[in-house]
């Protein structure tokens, strides 16, 4: 077990530093706050666009299918890292490796080819395929 004293020198350069830190954030603080500007105008709480007066509400309401659109890039783009990682060590994998990513290629390739058949992936409007029930 160590001594007080020895604990104490080892302990000081970081309550030294600690102390540093603390009162150059404050010292900024205070100086942003003496020197800021304190005027209010009625323009001064409103965004700024370039030039551009705002009109309307900031907050659209978006489609989901943007979001679905945005959902499968991530995916997909996260697919191709486990397909990079798989590239860099294909040959300490052999066969096995190469077997498990061709079957996980066609698991990507089936889905994205689902996902297309369905209209997931089309930009615009498209009505989805409806299969009638045959009544017997």
């Amino acid at each position: 077990m160590q001594e007080p004293a020895r604990q104490a020198a080892i302990v000081w350069p970081l309550a030294v530093y600690f102390f540093l830190v603390v009162l150059l954030a404050a010292a900024a603080v205070v100086t942003s706050w003496l020197l800021g500007q304190r005027h209010r105008d009625k323009s001064t709480n409103e965004p700024y666009e370039s030039g551009v007066i705002p009109t309307g509400s900031a907050r659209l309401r978006m489609s989901a299918k943007y979001y679905l659109i945005a959902m499968f890039f991530v995916i997909f783009d996260l697919e191709a890292a486990f397909i990079f990682a798989w590239s860099v060590d294909f040959r300490e994998l052999g066969w096995a490796g190469y077997g498990g990513m061709m079957i996980f290629i066609a698991v990507l390739v089936a889905t994205l080819v689902y996902l297309w058949g369905q209209g997931a992936l089309a930009g615009g409007t498209v009505e989805r395929k409806t299969y009638a029930r045959r009544s017997r």
